[in-house]
């Protein structure tokens, strides 16, 4: 197979999405990582994805992919084994539905954590409790949603992964797990998984 480039962080939660399914997938041996803090003054992140995230997958070919649900959907088209992403029909929309639901999740906390690390006197409280509120919202539907996990893992449910690790991660303080057992539950067991433990956020910034 082609060998593929990721412009990567460690502790970014799309990344992780990302490298959680190359693990999963077996194609991690088969991604050079490439090492970005997108926040550097002198960050070269906006040369290869214009909007200067990551993750973005460059290709041998010159193309570069973004953002992370487009790069799970191309390597979901390069491993030999169980599509992890429903190839039509009901399932294909529930399983990008819950990975729509833990991306947004995952924007709002982001956000938050920006906020946090402003100025404390251009912080704004009501823009954080505004993401809080959403953040909270789609964990609340996650609980529903949990229900419908199948038995296979997939994109959404690793999405779902990527956004509790990151909770844990970046505000241990929350108390995410309350008043969510069954969403608690299925994380305790997802969390076991060598994919996961694999993709540990590491060297925080």
């Amino acid at each position: 197979m082609s060998r593929l480039r990721l412009c990567w962080s460690p502790t970014s939660p799309f990344v992780r999405k990302v490298m959680i399914m190359a693990h999963e997938t077996g194609l991690a041996g088969d991604i050079e990582l490439l090492p970005k803090n997108v926040w550097a003054p002198d960050t070269d992140i906006g040369t290869v994805n214009p909007l200067g995230k990551v993750p973005a997958l460059l290709l041998e070919d010159g193309t570069v992919i973004f953002d992370s649900p487009v790069v799970l959907d191309h390597l979901d088209r390069l491993h030999g084994g169980p599509a992890l992403i429903p190839a039509d029909g009901a399932a294909r929309t529930r399983v990008l539905t819950v990975q729509a639901l833990a991306d947004g999740v995952l924007d709002a906390l982001v956000l938050r954590l920006l906020e946090g690390r402003r100025p404390e006197a251009e912080r704004s409280a009501t823009w954080v409790e505004r993401q809080m509120r959403a953040a909270n919202r789609g964990l609340d539907a996650l609980e529903d949603a949990v229900f419908g996990f199948g038995p296979a893992l997939d994109v959404g449910q690793i999405t779902v992964m990527a956004l509790l690790g990151y909770l844990d991660f970046r505000f241990p303080a929350d108390d995410w797990r309350e008043g969510r057992a069954a969403l608690a539950a299925w994380f305790e067991e997802a969390a076991k998984r060598p994919s996961f433990l694999a993709t540990i956020p590491r060297d925080p910034v």
